[in-house]
């Protein structure tokens, strides 16, 4: 396989015109931390983005960062970590859960959309994209955006940037929103709970007005051991209900009483702080229970997202019925669901009831050949459809970039 190093955004426009006249599709990279998610790709040649890796500016003072598309996401972190300053969407790590050993890349992370527990109350990543230059499938550098959170455009590139897996453009640079991070954050914890009695709890935590920024839920499991990071915060055989404020001290710890006293009626709530906190929504945002070097590391994983109001209800039917585990998150609108290994990776359940509900779901682990026979991302609706391919052939008519990877059966 032929592998293109580009040097700057005007290689980026060489190699994609090149691609075009060849009738070469490409497939983008920058870490690869991702590669295994989505249809294997038709093509044979690479386009490597990891020495696009600058840091173009960054003003803490304003909560803008500007850096190229192929910026080690790790680096970052640790970057506006030493100016107390974060991403407030929680981007996920998908490296323990696929078994690669890199973060990953910035653009990897925008193309990704995948956000953590914190979107319920920030937003997702596309929330936070303010701008963008890119390289379309024509081979024409263009920029959306701009350097202001509030920036009015015809047409905004960057909400359909985010999260389009590589499809749309080959990002080369972006301009991201960062937020200050919180003082202090506290969890409270509920044990022995079944997934309908967490779903009323993170739902009675939502609705209160005490500025909850995390509620997920893990059921009880014959599966999770404590290695998966909770460490002696839930046994085996105990469900953990887990409810997050963060802010100023004095905030964080009066609303954490107050809301201890509306879930009275679902147990006596404990309290852990800062550091065990961090942790342990660490260990929920990247699915540590499920880790490729688990127990469960050789079954197919999904992310199921569905209204919060239905996900106890279909997370539990679907690990009754296949014997697999859940975990929840967005306060039962984010299902992670380990299934048993099957040819197809139990698809036809999965979607049968993510389809009742109004929900989709994406397959993000399974060994190529599954994917070969299973539509990874949720199959759209044909109106649906039928705009998703105008809006990409309004980008790349070649479909050079990342060609098949969103679709099985894909144009060729």
């Amino acid at each position: 396989m032929d592998t293109l190093k580009v040097r700057d955004a005007k290689d980026v426009e060489e190699v994609v015109r090149a691609a075009i006249a060849n009738e070469q599709p490409l497939e983008i990279i920058g870490h690869g931390s991702k590669r295994g998610i989505g249809h294997a790709m038709a093509t044979n040649a690479v386009l490597d983005l990891s020495a696009l890796n600058a840091v173009t500016s960054y003003e803490p003072n304003e909560l803008i960062i500007t850096l190229q598309a192929g910026a080690p996401l790790a680096d970052v972190l640790a970057l506006i970590d030493t100016k107390n300053q974060q991403f407030a969407f929680e981007p996920v790590n998908t490296a323990p859960l696929l078994g690669t050993s890199a973060l990953g890349t910035i653009g990897g992370m925008i193309a990704a959309g995948l956000a953590g527990p914190r979107r319920i109350r920030a937003g997702g990543a596309r929330d936070h994209l303010l701008g963008a230059h890119a390289v379309s499938g024509f081979g024409d550098c263009f920029k959306t955006g701009g350097k202001v959170v509030k920036n009015v455009t015809g047409y905004d590139l960057c909400k359909l940037l985010a999260g389009s897996w590589g499809t749309l453009s080959v990002m080369t640079e972006v301009t991201l929103k960062v937020m200050p991070k919180p003082e202090a954050e506290r969890t409270l914890l509920l044990r022995g709970l079944d997934d309908a009695a967490a779903n009323k709890a993170m739902t009675a935590a939502l609705g209160s007005p005490f500025d909850v920024s995390g509620a997920a839920h893990l059921p009880k499991s014959a599966f999770r051991a404590k290695t998966d990071g909770l460490g002696d915060l839930a046994g085996q055989d105990e469900a953990l209900t887990v409810l997050r404020l963060e802010g100023i001290t004095a905030s964080a710890a009066h609303r954490a009483n107050s809301l201890r006293e509306l879930l009275t009626p679902f147990g006596t709530a404990t309290l852990i702080e800062d550091a065990a906190s961090a942790a342990l929504w660490a260990t929920i945002r990247d699915v540590l229970p499920f880790a490729a070097s688990g127990a469960l590391g050789a079954w197919p994983v999904w992310r199921i997202v569905c209204p919060p109001a239905s996900g106890a209800a279909l997370g539990s039917q679907l690990a009754r019925e296949t014997g697999g585990d859940v975990i929840y998150d967005w306060g039962g609108g984010l299902i992670w669901a380990a299934l048993p290994p099957k040819g197809d990776a139990h698809a036809p359940a999965v979607r049968m009831r993510a389809n009742a509900v109004g929900g989709h779901a994406t397959l993000i682990r399974a060994a190529e050949d599954v994917r070969r026979e299973v539509d990874v991302f949720h199959p759209q609706a044909p109106g649906i459809a039928a705009l998703s391919e105008r809006v990409r052939a309004s980008f790349d008519p070649k479909a050079v970039l990342n060609r098949g990877r969103l679709s099985r059966g894909a144009v060729a």
